[in-house]
């Protein structure tokens, strides 16, 4: 693990400032692309027409509605589509709850991954895969609109949703998907149309080995938050995911805009110094949790694991317990929700601090887009706290933090707890939904909590002991990932409204210092504090109980 870690931590570090300049300089500003103009001309959208808070989340509302149509179409009549490989179309829960998961960047799959959809159809290279760069992008969008909301003057729009969204993927999601795809095919993941093949074992029998079009669509998914998987174990595919280098690749991708963001968040509001805060407030949060996976994982707990030197089980052996455990904790620190390991099979320790890492928010540094204004909730929280104890009113970048702006903060941060919990209760309380539990007490709470705080968070992950494939588990599962994406958003961009027509304040020596180690310290507190505060119950009933000897 330490040989993978230091080369991601080189590559970020080199990339950062670049690429971070570089997102602020084509998602923020300047001229339009001739390209870019022909398809605001075709979809009838004025790209110099600035949006209030409510227009631009109408206009996203809008395209999300109409994603989920078209996908959920696909996934339902896929059996009519070229290159179906065979494959009928899905009942309508599922196709439902797919449609939905793609659309809200969770991409969780209650089916097998190969099994439904094939790997060479339209349904996953037009519909997983456009999705992919699509709700990604949504996330970009929202983030890009509460940063204007933070810096802007005098009431002044948030910008034009469709030029945000247009931008994000022309410009960004796509150039990166290319050059990381030609990476990753040269190291040898699989890229082809071709259908399944019927080969010989060496013990006589036969085994289908399927092919697809993995290479192209294995970036945009670790880059983008996407995580959904081609292949029923996703990332720890051998085709997908074939050596430790493909591996270092994978957590790079994750890790890749999201870190860059911060630098974006820094240029766009002419506070360099507050973007270094804010990336390391992010690197000692992923820190804390890298660290304490690894020593759960790590530890030699249980007869099984005594006697093979660790814990194993669930683990693909070419990659190793140090490389599923960065992989792990970094899929749930960035929204990501790819698994190079069975996640059902950590530690329970381990499988806590997988958890704990959505529930921060995944802030740590979380999905495109969606981690920065997480990270920037949890700011403000900072902000108000450390005006309450210097007693006078907050202020950030100028703006006055009030009471009003502190009641959007205050649902935001309240939206994904109470989704999580009740769908859990939910869940537990109801004979058949318990029916889908394959494990009882601790364990089985776990599994449940899991999916419906990966659900909420816009993660995707699982794990394996929950059968989440029935009517109950489709249909609450997709309420809840609507409500936990979309409803924090319509927070976000009405704080960023509120904070856009506020009036500026005067920098005193009296305000709150939002740069340096005092502020990191109190922000990286913050964070933690909600977290903890919101779901130590949960989680000492679930992982610790599961963990502490009986």
């Amino acid at each position: 693990m330490l040989a993978q870690a230091l080369f991601i931590l080189t590559v970020l570090l080199v990339v950062h400032v670049p690429l971070g300049d570089y997102l602020a300089k084509a998602l923020d500003g300047g001229r339009h692309l001739k390209a870019e103009r022909l398809l605001y001309r075709l979809c009838g959208v004025d790209p110099d027409a600035e949006q209030s808070w409510g227009q631009y989340l109408l206009a996203l509302l809008a395209f999300t509605a109409l994603s989920v149509v078209v996908l959920f179409g696909l996934l339902t009549f896929q059996d009519v589509l070229p290159w179906n490989v065979g494959h009928q179309g899905m009942p309508w829960d599922l196709a439902l709850h797919t449609a939905v998961s793609f659309t809200t960047n969770t991409s969780w799959q209650n089916y097998a991954g190969e099994s439904p959809i094939g790997h060479t159809q339209l349904t996953l290279m037009a519909g997983l895969g456009v999705q992919a760069f699509a709700s990604a992008a949504v996330g970009t969008c929202a983030g890009l609109a509460l940063i204007r909301g933070l810096v802007r003057r005098g009431g002044a729009g948030l910008g034009n949703f469709w030029v945000d969204l247009l931008r994000s993927i022309v410009r960004v999601l796509l150039p990166l998907s290319f050059v990381f795809a030609l990476v990753l095919i040269g190291l040898g993941v699989q890229q082809n149309l071709s259908g399944p093949h019927t080969v010989s074992t060496l013990a006589g029998g036969t085994q289908t080995l399927l092919g697809g079009p993995i290479g192209s669509w294995a970036p945009i998914k670790l880059m983008s938050g996407d995580g959904g998987g081609a292949f029923n174990v996703s990332s720890a595919h051998p085709f997908e995911n074939p050596t430790a280098m493909t591996n270092a690749v994978g957590i790079l991708l994750m890790l890749l805009v999201p870190t860059a963001f911060i630098r974006l968040f820094g240029r766009m509001s002419g506070n360099l110094k507050l973007g270094w805060t804010l990336l390391a407030v992010v690197a000692v949060l992923f820190a804390l949790l890298l660290t304490a996976g690894h020593l759960a994982q790590s530890a030699q707990t249980g007869t099984v694991a005594q006697a093979v030197g660790g814990q194993y089980e669930g683990t693909e052996t070419r990659i190793g317990i140090p490389g599923s455990t960065l992989f792990g904790v970094t899929a749930t620190a960035t929204a990501d929700g790819a698994v190079n390991s069975s996640y059902d099979s950590f530690s329970s320790f381990g499988g806590g601090v997988l958890l704990a890492a959505m529930m921060l928010g995944e802030i740590a540094p979380g999905g495109t887009g969606s981690g920065l204004y997480g990270l920037l909730i949890a700011v403000l929280v900072a902000v108000f706290l450390g005006g309450l104890m210097v007693g006078r009113t907050p202020d950030f970048l100028g703006k006055r933090v009030g009471r009003h702006e502190m009641r959007y903060v205050a649902l935001y941060t309240l939206t994904a707890p109470a989704l999580i919990l009740t769908f859990t209760a939910l869940a537990i309380a109801l004979p058949g939904a318990r029916a889908s539990m394959g494990n009882t007490g601790p364990h089985g709470l776990t599994e449940v909590l899991y999916a419906y705080t990966s659900s909420v968070n816009s993660n995707g992950s699982a794990m394996a002991g929950l059968s989440g494939n029935t009517p109950f588990y489709n249909l609450t599962m997709t309420v809840a990932m609507l409500a936990g994406r979309y409803v924090p958003i319509v927070f976000v961009l009405a704080l960023a409204g509120r904070m856009a027509s506020g009036q500026p304040v005067a920098v005193t020596a009296g305000s709150l210092r939002t740069h340096g180690l005092n502020f990191a310290t109190l922000a990286t507190g913050a964070a933690l504090i909600l977290a903890l505060l919101n779901f130590l119950p949960a989680l000492s009933l679930g992982p610790i109980a599961d963990g502490l000897p009986r």
